[in-house]
């Protein structure tokens, strides 16, 4: 199948009714909307979270929490992730988008010492958990804070 063979499911498209186009249409005159009130007028209508002038939900819920303006959000990879490279190698931030494990470093990255490697490597980030530090070193490699 290509994409110019693509075509919608049997019944599934319709054509919007056409209202207020006569009274052979079926839908004309009021045009299904009933005769006034509210909701018959153009523009008409309660806005979004209106329930009739009682306190809507959203106000009578409790707030709670904040948003810290300032959280950084770091790019996480596992150690076991990085025996994917070979021994030797000199991990590095440009590497780890290269390679698709990182699609991007956001406030930086930081390795996590989930699973074990076997590999001997220099890694270079922004930041460590102290455990994964410690497996980097024990598996004979070199960490780099960037």
């Amino acid at each position: 199948m290509k994409l110019h063979e693509l075509k919608p499911a049997e019944g599934s498209r319709q054509e919007p009714k056409r209202k207020g186009r006569g009274i052979g249409s079926g839908n004309g005159k009021t045009a299904g909307k009933g005769h006034k009130g509210q909701n018959a007028r153009s523009g008409g209508g309660v806005r979004l979270g209106f329930e009739g002038g009682q306190t809507p939900l959203f106000r009578r819920l409790p707030k709670r929490g904040f948003t810290n303006i300032n959280r950084k959000e770091y790019a996480v990879v596992n150690l076991d992730v990085l025996n994917h490279f070979e021994d030797g190698t000199e991990v590095t931030p440009e590497l780890l988008i290269e390679s698709g494990m990182v699609k991007s470093v956001k406030a930086g990255i930081k390795i996590l010492a989930s699973g074990n490697i076997e590999k001997k490597l220099t890694v270079k980030a922004h930041k460590f958990s102290s455990a994964a530090k410690e497996a980097i070193e024990a598996a004979g490699g070199k960490t780099e804070v960037i």
